[in-house]
């Protein structure tokens, strides 16, 4: 039998695809102190699950293709809040940021098209793309610019007649890079002057340590028809398993696209929907900036127990809870095989996201890891410790 060479060509995720060595480990009695994940431990509101415990109609049934419009005028209030303008038809409930990624992906890419992403860049971009038929082509960047790449000689002389959008996250994940409002004008711009979508993912938009203002690129209204932004609940509310997500564009053609895949697939989940609604409600400026400043906290944790370890070079993220840092090893992946098979201190092991995957041009990011900081300040410290120690052990076998 013959499968798919689109879905075939799809990788796994760097970020999931250890799963099966962590269960060995911890059978084999030892703890994984995890740095791949962005699932963060700060508590969900409990206004989530009061408005679920709440729910009493008699039957379950299925929602509006669109969203539940209790969630969908939340999400809209919510844009209102920060000075953007919807109509609620500018707005798809979807299955958390990564369906909104696929709808859009599936409306606007042809085998053969291209999408320009900065690198590195979230790995399921490439499978997002990939089962599409469409090809990410790379923006270089690098640590030592900040990764910065919203320039027009980064840009425009990769664009072809098979480009069809950029794509950006902002703020950045793996970099935890920020766009200037220069730098967004700019690639809305080079997009309405090439007639390219501009799709942003948004999700990480309060983490932001600078603390400037909240910002969408659906502020620039003179892009309605290039613009398409994805969002979710997610890392917003830290409520990652609650699967809700937006997809949101004033765009007409593209949502009524986007609403053909949405009526084929029935409806997002009601009761997610409802409880994400009560979110929104009850959402306040005091909750967004806790929220942003326990992750500044755990930064500053990170970053010092990383300028402890003797040749790792790290990125210093603007925003979202992630760092990129470079590793004196030969091979991260085979790092990661090592720490959760062979090494351990005190019980103890450490799991990250090697670099490697985070990269469409082959052989980049080899010795390089993302660490996600979502936990408590004294577990990222002990989990650094452990990579310093992981990587000594690791050069110590390899004679290197």
């Amino acid at each position: 039998m013959k499968f798919s060479s689109k879905c075939e060509a799809c990788s796994l995720s760097p970020i999931r695809k250890f799963h099966p060595y962590v269960v060995a480990a911890e059978a084999a009695g030892r703890r994984v102190l995890h740095l791949n994940i962005g699932q963060p431990d700060v508590e969900t509101p409990q206004a989530f699950f009061d408005a679920v415990r709440g729910f009493r109609n008699p039957v379950l049934a299925y929602a509006p293709a669109g969203g539940v419009d209790e969630y969908l005028e939340a999400v809209q209030g919510y844009y209102q809040s920060f000075g953007v303008s919807l109509a609620l038809e500018d707005i798809l409930s979807t299955y958390g940021g990564s369906e909104a990624l696929q709808l859009t992906a599936a409306c606007i890419l042809d085998d053969g098209d291209e999408v320009l992403i900065p690198e590195p860049f979230y790995p399921n971009y490439d499978t997002f793309i990939g089962v599409t038929g469409g090809k990410i082509v790379p923006i270089p960047t690098t640590a030592e610019e900040g990764y910065r790449f919203a320039r027009r000689e980064k840009i425009e002389p990769l664009i072809t007649p098979r480009t069809k959008a950029i794509m950006i996250t902002n703020p950045g994940n793996p970099t935890g890079a920020v766009l200037t409002r220069e730098e967004q004008l700019l690639l809305l711009e080079i997009c309405k002057e090439h007639g390219l979508f501009l799709v942003s993912d948004e999700v990480y938009r309060e983490i932001i340590y600078s603390g400037e203002p909240l910002s969408s690129l659906l502020e620039y209204e003179d892009g309605a028809e290039n613009v398409i932004v994805t969002d979710s609940i997610s890392k917003r509310f830290s409520s990652c398993g609650a699967r809700v997500g937006a997809l949101i564009s004033r765009n007409r053609h593209f949502m009524e696209l986007a609403m053909k895949i949405c009526q084929g697939r029935l409806c997002a989940a009601t009761l997610d929907q409802i409880g994400a609604a009560a979110l929104y409600r009850t959402m306040t400026p005091d909750y967004l900036a806790s929220v942003r400043d326990e992750y500044g906290r755990r930064k500053d944790a990170l970053v010092e127990a990383l300028s402890k370890l003797p040749g790792v070079t790290h990125s210093s993220p603007e925003g979202a809870f992630y760092v990129m840092a470079t590793l004196p090893v030969d091979d991260a992946e085979k790092l990661q095989y090592f720490l959760l098979q062979e090494f351990e201190d005190q019980g103890e092991t450490v799991m990250y996201a090697p670099g490697e995957g985070f990269y469409a041009t082959p052989g980049k990011g080899r010795n390089e890891i993302r660490i996600a900081y979502v936990t408590q300040p004294r577990e990222l410290t002990r989990a650094i410790q452990l990579l310093g120690l992981g990587i000594e052990a690791y050069n110590r076998k390899n004679g290197t």
